[in-house]
């Protein structure tokens, strides 16, 4: 990759002036362009998306448009959405680079359905790995409850019930699967360590990762999963992932596992996931991620004895925005310099 001496810059989505100016901070090279005047509100922390019930003029979303289209690199897809970035694609031949402030971005770039030419010319990036830190406490947490009996421990005390003593897991006797040894699964991998876990993971590549004591061929899960006390799905949700955790390896797992998942929920056939609840071959199942969210109001997962939702809401942070815009600017650098970059979308399976 070329070496530039600046870089002009967009910043597509809302973004507070004192993150910008940390990016400008970090990386004087770059020229970054922004309106907060021209992007959606927040509503909240992260909210990249901004207030949809906030709607441009004709004029504002010439303007925005107009600002878009000059950059050679944007921080975040246009109003997160896939149109608008397949819009400014087309509209922009001097656009080199978009990082998608989602971790898995790849999907957005996905249905933006763009040609094979713009995935050429144009790198896309993610923020994947700034929400390592907590989603893996959120696994952390998952495991410890079922490992601990939280609904027992929930139904008794509603009941005001003082029962028998009874022995609860301990993490340091237990085997821990991680499913998926990226960013996320590296952060997982390193508390259960931590704790005294022997952590196993799933690997493609094969490169060994601190804290993980087996290394697992993807081709090996279902033979695994019959050896561990827990499983943490931190996969992304791509074509090859899809219902990946399925009947097959829940009829293959230790009765009463306990499973954590903080990667994307479509990774889980829930339907399966339910049977294996129902028979006590998974004990406890601490889900932040569902097929579809909204989780639906009359899905079973409510409801369910053995079951902890949480509205994908583990990896909120009020440093999130800080940590995404220190990884813009350091990829910024990258790209100026001619280093490659991190967190690069792979654009065959988009993720």
């Amino acid at each position: 990759m070329s070496t530039h001496k600046s870089l002009r810059a967009v910043v597509a989505v809302p973004l507070a002036e004192e993150h910008c100016r940390l990016i400008e901070r970090l990386e004087p090279r770059l020229e970054l362009v922004r309106d907060s005047a021209l992007t959606r509100p927040m509503r909240g922390p992260a909210d990249w998306s901004g207030d949809p019930a906030h709607v441009r003029t004709d004029a504002e979303q010439r303007a925005f448009e107009e600002m878009v289209d000059s950059a050679e690199a944007l921080f975040g897809i246009p109003d997160v959405e896939p149109a608008a970035l397949a819009r400014t694609v087309a509209a922009n031949p001097g656009l080199r680079w978009v990082m998608t402030t989602a971790a898995g971005g790849g999907g957005q770039v996905k249905a933006a359905a763009l040609d094979d030419a713009a995935l050429e010319r144009i790198v896309f990036t993610t923020s994947a790995g700034v929400h390592g830190g907590p989603l893996a406490e959120f696994a952390v947490f998952g495991v410890l409850a079922g490992a601990k009996g939280l609904p027992r421990l929930r139904a008794d005390q509603d009941g005001r019930a003082w029962p028998d003593r009874w022995e609860m897991r301990q993490i340091d006797e237990m085997t821990v699967l991680v499913v998926g040894l990226g960013g996320i699964g590296a952060e997982c991998a390193r508390r259960f360590h931590a704790l005294g876990a022997e952590v196993w993971g799933t690997t493609r590549s094969g490169a060994p990762v601190e804290g993980v004591d087996r290394l697992v061929p993807l081709d090996d899960l279902v033979e695994a999963v019959g050896k561990v006390d827990a499983i943490v799905v931190t996969l992304p949700g791509t074509d090859q992932t899809h219902h990946l955790i399925g009947a097959d390896v829940f009829a293959a797992v230790r009765p009463g596992v306990v499973l954590a998942s903080v990667g994307r929920g479509s990774v889980i056939d829930e339907d399966a996931l339910l049977s294996a609840l129902d028979d006590g071959r998974v004990g406890f199942a601490a889900l932040d991620v569902f097929e579809a969210e909204p989780l639906p109001v009359d899905s079973p997962l409510w409801g369910h004895p053995r079951v902890l939702v949480s509205p994908h809401t583990a990896a909120l942070s009020s440093k999130e925005e800080e940590r995404i815009a220190r990884r813009f600017a350091e990829n910024a650098t990258r790209l100026i310099d001619g280093q490659p970059l991190r967190a690069v979308v792979d654009t065959v399976e988009f993720y």
